[in-house]
């Protein structure tokens, strides 16, 4: 640990992501409040999640395929300068909007356009659609730079790290951005009194700067500098196709990942997207946008926390097999979910979204560590891409189909049948498939 801390390349590295999460941090608590704000429609709401969900799923297999093709580094300082683009354009987008009613568009035509809502909730569409691209090919760079950059002793020390930073951010951001949203204004008395919200975008957008600059300053490892040199025996580009097919057959013949991955993937298209858009409203039903990043910060400790416990007391705390572990938690969880639309103080929804961030943290080091054991080494890549795809492909369907039942039924109601389906799905995969019975690792 002592010499990592020593290599300049983790250095800038460790500096730029932390720079560059707590501000993304601040976009997801102020964007989702932005949209509440400007037009109360819950439908807009999962539309925009949506919107910057799946063009991620949907490209961030071609983003890795880019990444393996030219150099990580070069593709993730262009997205750094993309999203650096974006958050300008949506800082201004706000400030012109609590400013006043038009904007010029050329001082020597005298030509003004009016913000209305309805335009600027389109921009924002826009905008949130080009987010999710950039992500699309930021996240597989953004992973691959590491093992690039830092000796290969290190590298355990330098991922368990950067993960615990990626936890600390998730903790301390919500609660930066319920601050600024809470002095400088989050939108309570309309658009106009929205600077915490334009400040937020802003220092989101210079944190992408300040990245962009730390990342210039790391020099990959001379041998994987050649590594990613392509030669002239490259393959053919049907391969990047044929090699994503590998792996989805790779997960489809080995059975319990098959299932783990199809139970998974149901529960994120029936849960994990409406939690997208419900956590937000609740927050607007209770004190404004800063609770929406003290709830927010709650589970980013609980996550933490539960990630500690998980490295600290895992090998002591043993279930049955993994399978049972997933569904025994699963099922808590839709406990924990059901009373969340019923709360009546902010304590209470943090109180519940800390056990549920325990949880999660505990859960997600477990599961991660079974994938890494059952998975070879060679497609150690194409399998967690798929798991990330199953998440960030299917959970922005149920967020937009939730806009729309938000329309239909209470907030209350809508976790309390959250937390039922949750229970049920884990009751019934515990009962009628053989989940229960995946052995915590490989045979």
């Amino acid at each position: 640990m002592s010499a990592l801390k020593q290599n300049a390349n983790f250095k800038w590295l460790m500096r730029g992501g932390v720079i560059s999460a707590l501000g993304d941090q601040l976009t997801m608590i102020a964007l989702p409040w932005l949209v509440l704000k400007l037009t109360g429609d819950t439908l807009a709401l999962g539309l925009v999640i949506a919107l910057m969900s799946v063009p991620r799923a949907i490209f961030i297999l071609v983003g890795g395929a880019l990444v393996d093709r030219y150099s990580p580094k070069r593709v993730l300082m262009l997205t750094k300068y993309v999203n650096a683009v974006l958050l300008a354009l949506l800082t201004l987008l706000v400030m012109n909007v609590a400013s006043a009613p038009t904007v010029a568009l050329s001082s020597s035509l005298s030509l003004t356009v009016a913000i209305t809502p309805h335009l600027a909730l389109q921009l924002i569409y826009a905008l949130a659609l080009g987010l999710g691209l950039a992500q699309a090919f930021a996240m597989p760079s953004g992973m691959s730079i590491l093992p690039l950059a830092i000796p290969a002793d290190h590298l355990q020390a330098a991922n368990g790290m950067m993960m615990g930073i990626r936890q600390v951010t998730m903790l301390i951001g919500p609660l930066l951005a319920a601050g600024l949203l809470a002095f400088a204004g989050d939108g309570n008395g309309g658009v106009s009194n929205a600077r915490g919200l334009a400040l937020a975008f802003g220092f989101d957008c210079l944190s992408y700067l300040v990245s962009a600059w730390t990342l210039a300053k790391v020099t990959l490892l001379p041998a994987a500098v050649t590594a990613t040199t392509p030669s002239t025996t490259d393959a053919k580009p049907q391969s990047v196709l044929r090699s994503v097919g590998a792996g989805l057959r790779m997960v489809w013949d080995d059975v319990p990942m098959r299932l783990c991955f199809i139970y998974w993937g149901t529960v994120s298209l029936f849960i994990g997207g409406a939690m997208q858009v419900a956590l937000p409203v609740l927050a607007s039903h209770l004190h404004g946008a800063s609770t929406l990043g003290l709830i927010m910060g709650a589970h980013g400790a609980g996550t933490l926390l539960g990630m500690g416990a998980s490295a600290k007391l895992g090998a002591r705390l043993r279930f049955a097999s993994f399978g049972a572990m997933i569904l025994t938690a699963d099922a808590i969880a839709g406990v924990l979910l059901a009373p969340l639309g019923m709360v009546q103080a902010v304590w209470q929804a943090a109180l519940l979204m800390l056990t549920l961030g325990l949880l999660t943290g505990y859960m997600q080091i477990k599961v991660f560590t079974w994938i890494q054991q059952r998975v070879p080494p060679q497609m150690m890549g194409r399998a967690m891409s798929i798991f990330m795809f199953i998440f960030m492909g299917l959970a922005p369907l149920s967020a937009a189909a939730t806009g729309w039942i938000l329309t239909l039924v209470s907030l209350s109601q809508l976790f309390l049948g959250g937390g039922i389906i949750l229970v049920t799905f884990a009751a019934g995969a515990y009962l009628f498939t053989p989940i229960r019975s995946i052995a915590s690792t490989t045979p």
